[in-house]
Order: structure tokens, then sequence, then C-alpha cells
């Protein structure tokens, strides 16, 4: 990690981030902002790309910030990357969504804005790898936390259209409703460039798995859904996405699984394995895909680690 003097920032802000505290959550960092001296520019853009295009001028100009701010959730954290990746430009974040899975694992307070001000008022800067995702169904894509596919997308997908309840209570109601669907697909998942000892196959082998399975999240960190710990071992400085395929098993097993899943409790089920692999691709049919918490379309996807492709601003 490194130093660095934060003195103009660009903070990006989203309304709607965790159920609408976002615009309070965003008033308490400007005004902390303003006591501290810090030259502020506010992006407030009604959409998405909209959004990416005024971070894209601001930093493309002769005054580019020393930071951006993200105020928000990871879902804003997500539309962000596509400016911010391999800029050098240090991104800080401010939780305020649903999940926060980043800031968790960055040791970022969630729930303490003028807290995580301060950090990226500080300047400890790190570099992280990203993931980036190719698909046929849509764009390519960044993202910083997981990738889910299969019923964990569907089950995001769910919780991302309902109001209540809130906070991580709302992925596991969603999850009770999406279990009393079919919840196994046949998986076929392509790995290459892995990861020393991992299936005792050599460095950088390419390797094939079939098999039913319920999901196959393919993490950059640990967690998502606001501290579900699905891929355990998951680093984001190591050049390697982490895969855990939770294999077929039935709803009662499945019942019995998630509550120890939502409480962030590390799942070791004998019908679970994990790899570490630089690229994968997952496929099944009719399989949904989310990234950071956001639609990323329909499987295949594939999920390529790139390594130090952000800088964050950290404890």
């Amino acid at each position: 990690m490194s130093e660095l003097s934060v003195r103009r920032v660009l903070v990006v802000t989203n309304p709607h981030s965790g159920s609408g505290r976002g615009d309070g959550v965003a008033e308490a960092v400007l005004g902390e902002l303003g006591a501290r001296g810090v030259e502020v520019t506010r992006v407030r853009a009604p959409s998405a790309d909209e959004s990416v295009a005024q971070v894209r001028t601001a930093l493309a100009g002769d005054d580019r910030p020393d930071a951006v701010l993200c105020v928000g959730g990871d879902g804003l954290m997500n539309v962000l990357l596509a400016a911010v990746a391999h800029s050098g430009v240090p991104l800080g974040l401010v939780p305020a969504g649903t999940g926060n899975d980043l800031a968790r694992e960055l040791g970022i307070p969630t729930d303490d804005p003028r807290a995580a001000v301060d950090i990226a008022l500080r300047g400890h800067t790190r570099l992280l790898d990203l993931g980036r995702i190719e698909s046929t169904a849509t764009a390519p894509m960044w993202f910083a936390t997981v990738v889910g596919t299969g019923f964990d997308a569907r089950v995001t997908l769910r919780a991302n259209r309902m109001r209540y309840p809130r906070g991580p209570l709302r992925y596991t109601a969603a999850a009770v409703v999406e279990l009393m669907r079919g919840y196994t697909l046949p998986f076929r998942i392509e790995m290459s460039g892995l990861a020393p000892g991992a299936l005792d196959n050599p460095p950088d082998s390419h390797v094939v798995v079939l098999t039913d399975a319920v999901m196959a999240p393919i993490g950059n960190t640990r967690t998502y859904g606001g501290g579900m710990l699905v891929c355990p071992e998951a680093r984001a400085d190591d050049g390697y996405l982490d895969i855990t395929v939770v294999g077929a098993m039935s709803r009662l097993e499945l019942a019995r699984l998630l509550p120890a899943l939502s409480a962030g409790k590390r799942i070791d089920h004998p019908a679970t394995q994990r790899y570490r692999a630089r690229r994968i691709t997952v496929s099944a049919r009719d399989g949904h895909a989310t990234a950071d918490g956001e639609p990323a379309g329909m499987l295949p996807v594939t999920a390529q680690a790139m390594p130090g492709a952000l800088t964050v601003l950290v404890p």
C-alpha cells in the first residue's frame, strides 16, 4: 500500500442505494468533505451509462480528481468499474447499499459514513484484481466481488425486485421463494490457467467439469449478498478467480444450508467442490448470471481474472 494526498474528489451518488438511504448518506458525505476543505465535484446522473460517461470525462481532463468516491452499494460500484478500471485514479467507498460486500472485504465501515470518508482522505491505496465477464447475451462487464450462476443468481435477481424485507434478510426471503421452483441445473464448467495444486493437475492446465449443481459462484472476493461466505479462500490480489460448485442436493438439504450461508458461515457440505483458475467458463441451459449483484444475462459466461486492474482506498 502507498499514501496519496486527496484534495480533489469526484463524488458519485445513487439516491436509490440501500432502499433510498443513498441521498441521506450522500448529504452527510458532502458536508463532511466541505468541512475538511476538499474540492468536490458531484455526479448524480439519471442512468448508469450517463454516470460512466461523466466519470470518464472527469478522469480524462487535465484537472482530474485525486480520487473517485462511490456513495452507494455494490451496484453503483459495479457501474463505476467501467470508468475507473486501469485508470490509476483510486476508488473510495462510502457504503450506502444493501450488501456492501466490497466494502466489507476491504474493512471499510458499512454503518459510519464519516469513518468511511476519513479512510478515503487518508489516502492509503491498494491494487486489487478485477474480473472481466464475456457473454453472448450481454456486453462485456467488470466485477469486483462475485459472479452468481444458477440458483444464487435467480435469488439475487428476485431480491433486487423486492421492497421488503430490507437488508440481507431480503436475500433469505428471495431464496425461500426460489427454493419452491426447480433449482438444479446440468453445469459445464471449463477452467484454464489452474492454480498450483488445483485438481492435482499441472499449473495452467485446462480442465472441464460436468456436473449437476445448484449453483457455481465465481469469486474475486469471498462474499456476496451482504456477507454470504461463498468463496472463503478467494483473494482479490492473487491473479486468480475462485469457483465454488454446490452440487445437486435435496430441497431439505439446501433449506438447511441456506441459513448458515446467510449467517456468513463457511459451507463444507460434501456436495461442494472448490477450484481456482485464471479463466472460468460456466454453462447451463436456462441459467441466469449476476455480477456484483447486478444482472449479467444468461449462461454461458466466461470470467477472466484481470490482475491489478483497480486502485482502491483502504484503511
